[in-house]
């Protein structure tokens, strides 16, 4: 049989488990606010985030017995942090002038006090009422709040409660929600860095836009959803003309800056379609990936796309091909065909210097466009080349 230690060790190794095993932030936060809720043998916990520049406490997830009005994933759930002022000023006046991050406990009658000298069960600042209404606002008796430091900064806190009638947190629990605060800001600081990582595997470093590899991912899941749901998915390529000239011309540092400009008019596009993705496939080579809207309404866009990046400055245009399953393209069954296409529309667009976007399939079952993309490969010494996985 295991003490009370045991107990709570195997609480903590339970609850960095769990956050371990998280694929995403959110995950990781059900984890975290789970995993100390159990440990402290409260009924309700949540995670919230200390957001600076916007002056408030945002909360990430509420797990447990939730209220009518408490979502486990919050879009809107935040508080000003001056209403709840302990996550600053006992920080900065305990913790940064030498000592140590502390839990604090209250209850629905405000905080806990006069237990022993010093004793770190009272809230800082003598405590906030905010806290201690919420409480009995939503029916429980007290609650345990730990903050949260990461990269020797307040992140944000830990705040595990109990219903009604439940014993109150004592100093032992308060400590112990210390060390648990501890072990959850050990698994953000790993989330955080595997969600940069992520972010740095899919994203094009020069512009800012997903790369070939995410459009890749996305294609995949996109075209198995019009394979089995029949979703509507298109496909924008464009080759970005007079790169090669700026670069020879005023040198790489300006191509780069044009690249910059026509990613950032194609992320603008990108986003007069709901949930597109804009990237960059490399070099000169741009797309957008939309899954859901009409091809018609994705042609309107990328004609607006052409039209604006006719206006940059330094470059001469593009080159835009669309391929969309709402056209009549045959059979669709892989993201490789699809890309086959949108590449032989933006190849004629570039054999015929095309102002607007060439679309595959517009032009019926003999159109040139789908015939383009399903000949046989070129003779040898033939420029036309298209990209696809094997």
């Amino acid at each position: 049989m295991m003490d009370g230690g045991d107990v709570r060790l195997r609480a903590v190794v339970e609850l960095a488990q769990g956050m371990a095993a998280a694929h995403t932030p959110r995950e990781s936060w059900r984890a975290a606010a789970a995993g100390a809720c159990r440990a402290l043998g409260g009924t309700f916990a949540a995670l919230s985030v200390w957001e600076r520049e916007l002056g408030r406490l945002r909360v990430l997830v509420n797990t447990g017995e939730r209220t009518r009005d408490e979502e486990e994933f919050p879009e809107q759930e935040a508080y000003p942090v001056h209403q709840f002022p302990e996550i600053t000023e006992f920080l900065h006046e305990r913790w940064v002038g030498g000592g140590e991050t502390d839990a604090w406990v209250e209850t629905a009658e405000g905080p806990v006090a006069g237990r022993a000298e010093g004793c770190h069960l009272e809230a800082p600042s003598g405590g906030s009422g905010g806290r201690a209404a919420a409480l009995r606002r939503r029916g429980r008796g007290c609650c345990v709040v730990a903050p949260i430091v990461l990269n020797g900064r307040a992140w944000g806190e830990l705040y595990v409660a109990r219903p009604v009638g439940a014993p109150v947190f004592d100093r032992a629990d308060a400590d112990f929600a210390t060390v648990l605060a501890s072990v959850v800001a050990a698994g953000i600081a790993q989330t955080e860095r595997l969600e940069e990582a992520r972010r740095l595997a899919f994203t094009d470093a020069l512009t800012g836009l997903a790369n070939r590899r995410a459009v890749d991912m996305r294609l995949d899941e996109a075209i198995e959803c019009h394979r089995t749901r029949g979703m509507v998915v298109s496909l924008v390529v464009c080759d970005l003309n007079g790169l090669k000239r700026v670069n020879d011309t005023q040198g790489h540092a300006v191509g780069d800056r044009l690249l910059e400009r026509f990613g950032s008019v194609l992320s603008l596009c990108g986003a007069m379609l709901p949930g597109a993705l804009a990237a960059r496939l490399g070099g000169d080579e741009f797309c957008l990936l939309a899954v859901g809207p009409a091809a018609d309404e994705v042609v309107r866009v990328a004609d607006e796309l052409c039209r604006r990046a006719a206006e940059l400055e330094l470059g001469e245009g593009v080159a835009c091909g669309v391929a969309s399953t709402g056209y009549p393209l045959g059979p669709v069954r892989s993201a490789r065909r699809l890309f086959r296409l949108a590449d032989a529309a933006q190849y004629r667009a570039k054999a015929v210097r095309s102002a607007g976007p060439v679309i595959a399939g517009r032009e019926g079952a003999d159109d040139p466009v789908v015939r383009l993309a399903d000949a046989p490969p070129p003779a040898a010494g033939e420029r036309r080349r298209f990209r696809g996985r094997g």
